[in-house]
């Protein structure tokens, strides 16, 4: 599990590869990422937007902007966490992922919030060692 904690909210993130949905022979990879949202904090937070840099092993990077997660833009009372699964695909058998997300509190005021960086590495690929 990757974590990363900013202004009291714990983002943690844990990627599995989905080999039942990935066809290496044509170079398709898919993970599928479950983050786990705590505010830590003492007052509540909304969600509003996210922010993701994925990158290839051959260094190609793809942003992802957008509202919310999963169609949701959850507030997260103090204590508690929200959890949610998400997934993407590579072209190649590599790579890796951070972000950030956008959070507001009750006044209006808004931070980011740090997404850990966290490897998506294909179980079956070769490895080298640099």
């Amino acid at each position: 599990m990757f974590s990363a904690t900013t202004r009291a909210i714990r983002v943690e993130v844990e990627p599995h590869y989905l080999d039942d949905q990935s066809d290496p022979d044509e170079d398709y990879y898919v993970w599928a990422y479950t983050v786990v949202i705590r505010n830590e904090g003492a007052e509540p937070v909304q969600l509003k937007s996210r922010h993701w840099q994925i990158t290839d092993q051959r260094g190609y990077t793809h942003e992802v902007h957008g509202e919310g997660v999963v169609g949701e833009q959850p507030v997260i009372p103090p204590g508690e966490s929200f959890q949610y699964t998400s997934g993407t695909p590579l072209t190649t058998p590599s790579g890796i992922m951070l972000g950030n997300y956008e959070m507001a509190l009750d006044g209006g005021d808004s931070f980011e919030v740090d997404i850990p960086a966290f490897s998506l590495d294909c179980p079956h690929a070769v490895r080298l060692v640099n």
